[in-house]
């Protein structure tokens, strides 16, 4: 399979495409350096609360978080609210390291380009793959905690919020709607207005390449995890997973065999591989870790039966930081999934 764009290009790109989302916000903003030691890791706001913005209480899964005042030091966790912060003006003195799809600096290459585009440091990258990282997050001495695209548990949520008011994801784990993480973080950094310009502006790009792809409109997508590893069994996307859910802003609907796989409160569900041939769909997307990973699937005698895989009606995503743009839609990365990832959507609706 071809790998969409290579890394300096899709830099390029992103340089281009981010400007009208983010530089206005962050022009000549600077942060302190990547090292942990909170002392060094500035705070950088080049925008300004509302006002009466403050105090603002707002739920989630685990109740709910009053700020009193605008917060000065924001850490997040997940993989998508240091952009949703970024692109209101505001840089993280930390945020969670992208160890898969990520750049050698753990972070993306839209995130940075922001930062490019200011003259901005990098936030402290830590790592979350055992789980929270409450002792680096500590460290910071953040006085916010934005989570609202995360995985964290509520034993993880009573333990950061020993060090700063945490808001967590409104209902389930990694499932929470690119546009509401946004209003979320704009009324936890009291930037509500800015949060509903940047929908605003990136709901206008989606609807620009909704015209620009009109073979998406009602085509019914099963989004699934296929990997040589384990052919025996196919893994679907839930609609509220974050990449799921931005195809169907596109215009694109469920699959039926969607519905069947999934459990409430998933993002993830399982079909055994004797049932591929049940799984109908006009496209099937996936991601893989090799490119030849793809033609795996097409031979193999189980998989290659569903059906849009059969009648060459898929894609398999073999550039991870492409992939990790369309899984972790921001006003930052969406201009990225536009430009590098929806052709390829199309070309496999239309089998093309």
């Amino acid at each position: 399979m071809e790998i969409p764009m290579n890394r300096a290009s899709l830099r390029t790109t992103v340089a281009a495409t981010t400007v009208g989302l983010a530089a206005a916000l962050l022009t000549g903003c600077s942060t302190g350096s990547t090292s942990s030691d909170a002392t060094a890791s500035e705070p950088t706001a080049t925008t300004s609360a509302e006002a009466d913005a403050f105090p603002v209480t707002i739920e989630h899964a685990f109740g709910e978080t009053t700020i009193e005042e605008e917060p000065t030091r924001v850490a997040t966790l997940g993989w998508t609210d240091h952009d949703h912060a970024l692109a209101l003006g505001v840089v993280p003195v930390g945020a969670t390291k992208i160890t898969w799809g990520g750049n050698e600096a753990g972070s993306s290459d839209w995130f940075d380009a922001a930062l490019d585009e200011a003259g901005a440091e990098a936030p402290v990258r830590y790592d979350d793959a055992d789980g929270a990282p409450i002792d680096e997050v500590a460290q910071l001495e953040p006085d916010l905690i934005l989570a609202t695209n995360s995985g964290i548990t509520e034993a993880e949520y009573a333990k950061l919020s020993k060090i700063a008011p945490v808001v967590a994801y409104p209902e389930f784990p990694w499932t929470t709607p690119w546009q509401t993480s946004l209003e979320m973080v704009g009324e936890a950094l009291g930037r509500t207005d800015l949060a509903a310009e940047a929908e605003a502006d990136a709901q206008a790009a989606i609807d620009a390449a909704k015209a620009d792809y009109p073979e998406l409109d009602g085509a019914s997508l099963i989004y699934g995890y296929l990997t040589p590893v384990d052919l025996s069994t196919v893994g679907i996307y839930a609609p509220q997973d974050p990449r799921v859910a931005l195809l169907r802003d596109f215009g694109m609907v469920d699959a039926d065999a969607v519905a069947g796989a999934i459990k409430e409160g998933e993002f993830y569900g399982t079909v055994s591989a004797e049932r591929s041939s049940e799984l109908d769909s006009d496209v099937l997307l996936t991601w893989v870790e090799k490119p030849g990973d793809a033609q795996t699937f097409v031979d193999d005698n189980l998989l290659g039966q569903i059906p849009a895989i059969a009648s060459g009606n898929f894609y398999a995503e073999s550039d991870k930081e492409i992939a990790m743009a369309s899984t972790n839609p921001t006003p930052l990365s969406i201009p990225v999934v536009i430009d590098t990832f929806l052709p390829k959507v199309a070309e496999a609706v239309t089998g093309s």
